[in-house]
């Protein structure tokens, strides 16, 4: 059977798809734009590897796919985007937003030389993490304390220091499983310890605990069920009769907390297990958590507790792999300060949004409202101010949701979709994440920071641009 000729000859050089490319997206790096060509030129040659003949795709549409994938490669990541989900530490998001002073501290750290290892007062070498340790257990009122990259980082530095090649005993019902498949008993066998299981999934007790101790028992774990919750024939053991199992066995107790502040947020609503300092004081031994949920600051894990736990920690040659860089440390330091000054409510975003009242929230509800109202109303969109719930978000508080007020837009006849408002809000400028639910997207307003009106605006009113779709 004859054969025409191999449509991949057609296609034109890398070169001249790349100067096309850069003379209609004079913007575009140079590098981007060959990129984006040869990005192009790979996605037309293994289509024609499919057919034995035919043309070649065009010139132009092959420059036109070109400077979509030159885009896509020099399109600044992360990048801002609106967060209107009312989810306060939503992780697809960056969960907390640090302070503006935070931000400025790792800005400074990291374009000015700074004596992130050396003792000024002797000339010699420092450590980088003592200021913040000091500073952390001053704040929480422990011996000692410690951080590293994240809560993962610092439950594989803890259990590794404390039981490495030995047993450590968990309830059933807490081996938990957090985003990215990422599971606990798989950090516990990177930790090179062996994992004792014990009560069933819906109900653990102290004597299932004292059964399981032996010789080469090392720790007692506790773990909060940050994404999940139990309801019905449940039980757990608490911490205080699991520090005194720990006690009466002669192990440490180390309660992975996942989510937890330093300061008392029962006065805002929030469960009392959120106050890390409280779960020392019933008996904990150890307690972490990560420093980019409820404490407000940057990506880290905080580990807290007694000074023998922490300086051994201190001292593993995992502390080194898994230690913070000095950018994070300066804004993890900085929102340490602002804490122990006492006016981080003023001073850390996510504590003002998860402290801000429901009739603040509502207040700003009706002003974002009367600023889309006009041009909802003429692209042939209904527009009205309703009450919402949202949950903090960042595997924090499981079941546990925030009063909150939102601006629902939805449109006034069948023919529009609210799936496709959310998706056009999303390709805007500024990008717009909302929620969308009983055929309406729902920008909720606890979430919004100062300036994400004037986005919204932009966005909604060029997504509403030729009424319903």
């Amino acid at each position: 059977m004859k054969t025409g000729p191999d449509p991949r000859r057609g296609l034109p050089a890398v070169d001249r798809l790349a100067d096309a490319v850069r003379g209609a997206a004079a913007d575009l790096p140079a590098w981007a734009a060959t990129a984006g060509a040869r990005a192009a030129l790979d996605e037309a040659r293994r289509a024609a590897a499919t057919r034995t003949a035919g043309a070649p795709p065009e010139f132009d549409a092959l420059a036109a796919t070109a400077v979509l994938r030159g885009r896509a490669l020099a399109a600044r990541h992360p990048r801002r985007v609106v967060n209107a989900t009312g989810v306060v530490l939503h992780t697809n998001l960056g969960r907390a937003v640090i302070a503006r002073g935070a931000g400025e501290a790792a800005l400074e750290a990291a374009t000015r030389y700074g004596d992130l290892e050396l003792d000024l007062a002797t000339g010699r070498r420092g450590d980088r993490l003592a200021p913040l340790g000091r500073k952390l257990a001053l704040l929480a009122g422990c011996e000692a304390a410690l951080a590293v990259n994240n809560n993962a980082a610092a439950l594989l530095l803890a259990v590794a220091t404390l039981a490495r090649g030995r047993e450590v005993v968990v309830s059933r019902g807490e081996l938990v499983e957090i985003g990215g498949s990422f599971r606990l008993p798989d950090i516990l066998e990177a930790a090179g310890v062996r994992l004792v299981e014990v009560g069933t999934t819906n109900r653990t007790h102290p004597e299932d605990y004292r059964r399981a101790m032996r010789p080469e028992t090392a720790l007692l774990l506790k773990v909060h069920r940050s994404n999940f919750e139990q309801r019905g024939y449940v039980a757990e053991v608490g911490v205080e009769v699991l520090a005194a199992i720990a006690r009466e066995c002669g192990v440490p107790l180390l309660e992975d907390l996942g989510s937890a502040s330093l300061i008392d947020l029962r006065g805002q609503g929030l469960p009392e297990e959120t106050f890390a300092p409280a779960r020392l004081r019933l008996g904990a031994d150890v307690v972490c958590f990560s420093g980019d949920k409820l404490l407000g600051g940057p990506q880290a894990g905080i580990l807290l507790g007694s000074a023998r736990c922490i300086d051994a920690m201190r001292n593993d040659p995992l502390a080194r792999a898994l230690r913070l860089d000095k950018m994070s440390i300066a804004a993890l330091d900085w929102t340490v300060d602002a804490l122990l000054a006492g006016d981080a409510f003023e001073t850390l975003p996510a504590l003002r949004q998860l402290s801000e009242s429901a009739a603040s929230v509502e207040q700003r509800a009706r002003a974002l409202a009367a600023l889309l109202a006009q041009g909802v109303a003429a692209a042939g969109w209904r527009l009205e101010v309703t009450e919402s719930r949202a949950p903090v978000g960042g595997g924090s508080l499981p079941g546990f949701e925030l009063p909150s007020w939102a601006v629902a837009i939805r449109a006034a006849t069948s023919a529009g979709s609210a799936e496709a408002l959310a998706a056009r809000l999303r390709s805007a400028a500024v990008p717009v994440v909302a929620r969308v639910a009983a055929d309406a997207v729902l920008l909720d307003v606890r979430t919004l920071l100062d300036g994400d009106e004037t986005a919204i605006e932009a966005a909604v009113m060029n997504a509403l641009q030729g009424g319903p779709r």
